[in-house]
Parts: structure tokens; sequence; C-alpha cells
């Protein structure tokens, strides 16, 4: 009888927890961790999205932004230029941007659908009412980069590149990880600290009482 208690025990003990832990520089992901799922997520498109949507892409970059932080506004030509590079309809490369900061009104969706027509963005750019996907991707700054492989593993996250100058930029992380990711192979940099304007989550008991009030 001990002996096959001992044996259970050990069995329980070689099967691996399915858990995510936090990164170097990530409070919540870590690298090789399933990306987090969205779904019906608005966008300033008019339509909803998610990431099933793209099920035929082979790399995805998630880049968490807003409208109001100077860092994410400096950026957004970087990711224009980028996506008209790498991510055309055909390509199997998709941007998305996904904004989670609900405090301020230049921040809500229909400042965002303002915002993506005037800079005629070619990338989905999402709302998240409830925070809860830039939560679980465990984004802190805006704007903040993701690297999703064929399987959905997150295989880069931080900077979009080494330098907020794009003058002084001599790599580009997300340009990088995306190519690795279409060659089956892991990136030489996995993660950086990223650079930006905090995000403006929702303390949790705030976000409660909102919803009551509706």
């Amino acid at each position: 009888m001990r002996s096959w208690i001992l044996i259970a025990a050990t069995l329980v003990v070689l099967v691996p927890a399915e858990t995510t832990s936090a990164g170097k520089y990530n409070p919540e992901r870590n690298i090789g961790d399933p990306a987090p799922v969205w779904k019906d997520l608005p966008g300033t498109d008019g339509k909803t999205h998610s990431l099933a949507d793209l099920k035929d892409k082979e790399a995805i970059v998630v880049v968490v932004t807003c409208n109001t932080c100077p860092y994410a506004v400096e950026y957004e030509d970087r990711i224009i230029e980028f996506a008209k590079k790498h991510a055309g309809e055909k390509s199997k490369i998709a941007v998305v941007a996904l904004s989670v900061n609900t405090r301020e009104e230049a921040d809500l969706l229909p400042a965002m659908k303002e915002r993506a027509k005037e800079k005629k963005f070619p990338f989905a750019y999402l709302f998240d009412a409830s925070q809860k996907i830039g939560r679980a991707f465990g984004a802190t700054r805006t704007p903040e980069f993701f690297v999703l492989d064929k399987q959905r593993k997150i295989i880069y996250m931080g900077a979009m590149d080494d330098s907020t100058d794009p003058k002084k930029v001599t790599k580009n992380y997300v340009e990088l990880a995306v190519q690795a990711a279409l060659a089956g192979k892991k990136p030489e940099t996995e993660e950086t600290v990223a650079i930006g304007c905090g995000v403006r989550y929702e303390r949790k008991s705030r976000a409660r009482r909102r919803k009551k009030t509706k």
C-alpha cells in the first residue's frame, strides 16, 4: 500500500503545472507563455476583432498603446511603416494595436477612430474597455510590444527598438523577433524594458462601482 502511495506522489510531482510566471521586466508573462486570447473587441473600423481571426498568420505583433501618451504618439509613424512593410493583407504577419486606457476621453473609442482616420492606420486598432487583455499581457507602458509565433506563444516583449530617437535606432527588436518567428526560431533578444507612459489601469474596486452605476 505504501509503495502505491509513493508512486502516486511521484507522478503528481512529475506533472508540469500549466501556470505562467513573470518575465525579467514583465509582472505577468514570461517568454514562451501562451498569449492572452482576445475576443470580439471593438475596432476603429467599426468591426469586432478576435485573435481567432488571425489563425492564418504565422507571426502577430501586439502593441499596447493609446492616443495621449507622447511616447506612443512618437512611435505611431514607426508602427505604420512596419505594418506597411511587413503586414499587408496577404502577408503572414499581422499588427494589432490595443488601447486599454479608459480615464481620458481622448483615449476612448470615438477619439481612437478619429486618430486612426487621421493617421490612416494600416492595422487594427482595438479598444479593451475591460482592461483584461492589457492586464493579462502584463503591459505596463505605452507603447509596449509583444511578438507571437505561429503557436501563439510570446517570443518577444518590450520596446520596439533600441532608441526613442528614430535617428539613433540601430536594432529593431520587433522586426528581428518577427523574422525569427517566421523561421521557427527564437530571437536573439527576447525581452527588453518598454519605455513610455504608464498604462492607466483602473483600480478593480472603482471599476466595479462604475459597472453598478450603469
